[in-house]
């Protein structure tokens, strides 16, 4: 999987109307790191994939032990991408204090867990995030009988907040630049903080906004609730990798790229098939048709099209897990594609 680039440069110099050719070979190596995860993976005939201990709509478990969700669906993509069968996946049920630390210990190839890309979690841990997979912020949940419409009107509230997050951090620094109080109840995991606010001990519970509309579903009452619609930060969502893993790195960054990428181009698990025929060049490159761009991530050329048949396009994940249509019902906002009015953009495949 080592794989070293070579580069030759040329110049030409036009001399009295002829030309006079110098050429300057220039032989550039460029190395980059293989810490062997993709053989890895292969001798084992499956990814070992980092996920939530259960957030509906992006990893959670059935009674039959069946796993569901955003983020289990780009774990898939991954498998579907190596193997060209996306239940060769094993899941790992990781909370928000050991996740980090399980990915860097190699107890899993790569984190799929709702994480916030940020600069110290990427140097401290010698991670990397592969791209954003999903755009969020923090918010505010609260009974809608303490009639709140804003976030401004909590003041000397009692919140709920999960230890080990981006989100303790933030809840501080909003209601000190807004001159309120509040008192804050920490707990180590999601499911003892949602039955605090359940039982009333807490006035609000906050996290990031799509994982408020997963944790009201949990709720008996969940019309009871209410999600203020202010956003106190920027919470990017992305796979997670191991720092000098730079293989594995394109591998992981590019699946996600290629969901999105897909979406764009208008190919679905509907269409594949229609795809791997089209004589659109940006088409081919992407179905492998044209091009060796899978072989240079160790994989077959038809790498992009096996997660689309088997996951779908980003789009169709969305909107099966989260979506509008799904029981959390999030519209699309910032994470749509950046043709249809959001953020979500990702580099060609050329």
């Amino acid at each position: 999987m080592k794989r070293f680039f070579k580069r030759t440069f040329t110049s030409g110099l036009l001399i009295g109307g002829a030309v006079a050719v110098a050429v300057a070979a220039a032989a550039i190596t460029y190395e980059r790191y293989d810490t062997k995860t993709l053989k890895r993976t292969l001798r084992r005939d499956a990814v070992h994939c980092g996920v939530s201990t259960g957030l509906p709509g992006f990893s959670a478990q059935d009674e039959k032990g069946n796993w569901s969700g955003f983020d289990v669906d780009f774990c898939r993509a991954i498998a579907a991408a190596i193997f060209n069968d996306p239940k060769k996946v094993k899941f790992v049920p990781l909370d928000a204090k050991e996740r980090f630390i399980e990915l860097s210990k190699r107890k899993i190839d790569v984190l799929a867990r709702n994480s916030s890309w940020t600069m110290s979690r990427e140097t401290e841990y010698y991670l990397h995030f592969a791209g954003v997979s999903y755009y969020d912020g923090q918010g505010f949940m609260t009974p809608r009988a303490r009639n709140r419409t804003s976030a401004l009107e909590l003041d000397g509230s009692k919140v709920c907040v999960q230890s080990g997050t981006t989100t303790e951090l933030n809840l501080a620094d909003y209601f000190r630049a807004n001159n309120m109080k509040f008192e804050a109840a920490i707990f180590p995991a999601l499911e003892p903080m949602l039955k605090a606010y359940e039982s009333g001990r807490c006035d609000v519970l906050t996290a990031d906004v799509s994982q408020l509309y997963a944790l009201r579903l949990k709720i008996g009452k969940a019309a009871e609730h209410d999600i203020l619609p202010d956003v106190i930060s920027k919470e990017p969502l992305s796979p997670v990798v191991r720092q000098k893993d730079d293989d594995w790195h394109l591998l992981v960054k590019w699946t996600l790229f290629a969901m999105i990428n897909a979406e764009e181009l208008g190919i679905d698990s509907k269409n594949i098939d229609a795809a791997m025929k089209s004589k659109k060049p940006e088409v081919m490159r992407f179905v492998g048709t044209e091009g060796d761009y899978g072989e240079w991530l160790g994989l077959s050329k038809d790498w992009a099209a096996r997660i689309i048949r088997h996951v779908g396009n980003y789009g169709e994940v969305y909107e099966r897990n989260v979506g509008t249509n799904s029981p959390l019902g999030i519209p699309r906002g910032l994470n749509q594609i950046w043709s249809a009015g959001g953020i979500l953009y990702a580099p060609p495949i050329r």
